[in-house]
């Protein structure tokens, strides 16, 4: 599977690398985006259920954009891996960390998922509050540390191309 993957990677790295990339960027930056553009403006929008309403409308909306790129950054990022693990040294090491940032902001962004399909259920039930206090955690926390983690992988990946 390495040999193959190595092959693969040596053929096509420029598609491969520009597809994780492309695929970080949308992730990284539609999260940045939402968390600093589209958050802030909808705060202004004064009837709760209509802020509500468009907060789990746009927020649905990026989770389902990501998703696609959230699987084309596994793909390109094992084949990658695969082929950085196969020269070892320094960058198996780098390899590993983002394997494991990835993870931690797959199982994150699932949980978000998870916690914005709870809110949109309360929310067509009437519990207006329960919605609200369900979104609360993905601003304030859940968010930021995708954002972060994310941060820290395009870090590593950039230290990584330089090995």
């Amino acid at each position: 599977m390495r040999e193959f993957a190595v092959e693969i990677f040596n053929n096509y790295a420029f598609v491969i690398l520009f597809l994780h990339v492309l695929g970080a960027i949308v992730w990284v930056g539609g999260m940045i985006g939402m968390r600093i553009a589209v958050h802030p403006a909808l705060q202004h929008i004064e009837e709760p259920k209509v802020r509500l309403a468009r907060t789990l409308e746009m927020v649905g909306n990026l989770f389902r954009l990501v998703l696609p790129f959230i699987l084309l950054l596994l793909l390109t990022g094992l084949v990658m891996g695969l082929a950085y693990g196969a020269a070892g040294g320094k960058s198996a090491g780098l390899v590993h960390m983002k394997e494991a940032i990835w993870t931690l902001m797959t199982v994150n962004y699932a949980l978000m998922v998870r916690r914005r399909n709870f809110a949109e259920r309360c929310f067509v039930s009437g519990d207006l509050a329960g919605a609200k206090k369900a979104l609360e955690p993905l601003a304030k926390m859940m968010l930021p540390l995708n954002i972060l983690l994310g941060l820290v992988a395009l870090a590593a990946g950039i230290a990584l191309r330089g090995f």
